[in-house]
């Protein structure tokens, strides 16, 4: 028995790496009666029968997992936002940010089209909002690579991103040997449609990157009211008079207190509380 990590799946034929090996294998027929099914980054128990034949025999447990990508054991969520065409947006920058803590995977943020910006008071308000929290990085199309190179070493990536944002023009710029067809990619997308294409991890500077510009939309169905405000670290640091207190309508809540003194930024609260609401809504209509 071998321990791997699946780095490819396709046509029902899973790839495994293993002490730098990569075997193909297909899941044992088991997998077919339950819920479970092996996805790519899943670390696995597998055999070899013959030199043409081997079987994954058990899923180890997930630190997390995406249906889209559908991959498992993601590090780091690199969360593409423009600043022109479309323009940067801080809400839904903010949606990415609490969808990835949500699903406690490392935000990363990759601010493209840098070559375009004509507002130097934006990215310092970027810079202000964000970089104590998380990493952030500005990049245009030329210097992609140069700008993240320490980005990927012993970390499985993937990318998303509102859509126009440059997710597939940055895949495109770091693996030019994948030749991905940017415009079809982009097309499903905004069809809200999974492409047809397998996922890949393809090796990168040291780390792991799926092989696609990953989803543009998303929804909070995995998380209540009651839990968002976690997903937004920075508010953690602040104290409130009670201890379940939402940030909302309490009395005495220290988050409030300092967006009001300038200590949290007005965007950050502005929003959480619209993200709430849409979790509270939805709710009421179920």
């Amino acid at each position: 028995m071998q321990t791997g990590q699946i780095i490819k799946a396709l046509s029902g034929f899973y790839y495994v790496e293993s002490n730098n090996e990569v075997y193909e294998t297909r899941a044992r027929g088991r997998f077919r009666k339950t819920a479970e099914s092996p996805l790519v980054g899943d670390y696995v128990k597998f055999q070899i029968e013959n030199i043409d034949e081997g079987y994954i025999t058990e899923i180890l447990p997930r630190r997390n997992s995406m249906i889209r990508p559908p991959v498992a054991n993601i590090d780091q969520i690199l969360l593409t936002a423009s600043l022109k065409s479309p323009d940067f947006s801080f809400y839904l920058l903010d949606r990415f940010i609490a969808y990835s803590e949500a699903n406690d995977i490392q935000p990363v943020i990759v601010v493209t089209k840098n070559d375009l910006n004509d507002d130097w008071d934006l990215i310092e308000k970027i810079k202000t909002v964000y970089s104590g929290i998380y990493d952030v990085y500005f990049t245009d199309k030329a210097h992609i690579n140069e700008d993240l190179q320490d980005v990927f070493k012993d970390k499985l990536s993937v990318l998303a991103g509102q859509s126009g944002a440059g997710k597939s023009t940055l895949l495109n710029t770091l693996l030019p040997h994948l030749d991905l067809k940017t415009d079809e990619i982009s097309n499903a997308l905004n069809r809200g449609k999974h492409t047809t294409r397998h996922v890949e991890l393809i090796s990168i500077d040291g780390g792991f990157i799926a092989d696609t510009p990953g989803f543009s939309t998303i929804e909070f169905l995995n998380i209540d009211k009651y839990n968002i405000k976690f997903c937004f670290t920075d508010f953690n640091q602040y104290q409130c008079k009670f201890r379940e207190c939402l940030h909302i309508n309490e009395p005495k809540c220290g988050v409030k207190a300092a967006v009001e003194a300038g200590e949290l930024p007005q965007s950050r609260y502005d929003s959480y509380v619209k993200i709430y609401n849409e979790i509270d809504n939805r709710k009421e209509r179920y």
